[in-house]
């Protein structure tokens, strides 16, 4: 079936009233690409923010609320430092270039993650564009930089803990809400569908708590090479699945496609 969504733009195949709300994506295998064709590991991290330009794009056409792209590892920390350094360049020469792409078609950048170990002049920086996009209310791309999965865990637990302490909550208030509550940014729902590029089959540390019921989609293709096609192909594939979320029987697809208290969801 083809849809047209409120913007006009075409969408072959696709059932627009059962797209995912939230698309969290694994963009590996940047270093493999550059590798495979002889070129510096650098080159590979560009083609890469390429290609986070076409998703964010396409997910925006779509009329997706909400996506989620892994950025940087919590691990990643222990790169090369000359290697750490051009990603953080990179990382501000992608934000000066899509500032205005973003205040443009109303995308909201976020980030999450140990935010403080990133370096000074890149935080201020990526606080200056999120400031500068916070206007935007069709759609929010959150980049996950020094990110871990474990690491957001630990940190809502100490904030709960120190609440505790406080005495501002007893321990048997504590339930999954309230642990949503302090992730670091709670108000975005749990990502529908999860999609790794590269063929590897892990979640290497990316939203252990959000992706409970994910659906995960798994494609060969390095992330430089990942193009619009392909994910409409990932959504078509997600479209085909039934999301029990637990149960005997598909759940409603209102609900399947915003989260559940099941799930953990804290839309």
């Amino acid at each position: 079936m083809t849809g047209t969504n409120p913007d006009g733009i075409s969408s072959p195949a696709l059932d627009l009233q059962r797209l995912p709300k939230h698309i969290a994506v694994i963009m590996d295998g940047n270093g493999r690409w550059a590798a495979a064709r002889g070129l510096p590991r650098i080159l590979g991290h560009r083609a890469g923010a390429e290609a986070v330009r076409r998703t964010a794009e396409a997910c925006r056409e779509l009329g997706i609320s909400a996506l989620t792209l892994y950025a940087f590892s919590w691990e990643n920390w222990s790169r090369p430092s000359e290697e750490i350094g051009q990603l953080m360049d990179l990382l501000e020469e992608f934000l000066d270039r899509e500032v205005e792409t973003l205040r443009k078609n109303q995308i909201r950048l976020r980030a999450i993650g140990r935010l403080h170990e990133l370096p000074p002049t890149v935080l201020a920086h990526l606080h200056d564009i999120m400031a500068r996009t916070s206007q935007g209310d069709r759609m929010t791309m959150t980049l996950a930089l020094s990110y871990g999965g474990r690491q957001e865990i630990l940190d809502a637990t100490r904030r709960i803990a120190q609440l505790v302490r406080e005495g501002r909550v007893q321990p048997e208030a504590i339930d999954e809400a309230l642990f949503s509550r302090h992730l670091y940014l709670p108000e975005l729902p749990d990502p529908d569908l999860l999609i790794r590029t590269s063929g590897e089959q892990r979640i290497s540390n990316f939203l252990l708590w959000q992706i409970s019921y994910a659906e995960l989609y798994v494609t060969p293709k390095f992330w430089p090479d990942f193009t619009k096609d392909d994910l409409y192909e990932t959504i078509r594939a997600y479209q085909q699945r039934d999301r029990r979320f637990g149960r005997t029987t598909p759940a409603d697809p209102a609900v399947a496609s915003s989260g559940s208290t099941e799930n953990g969801a804290c839309g």
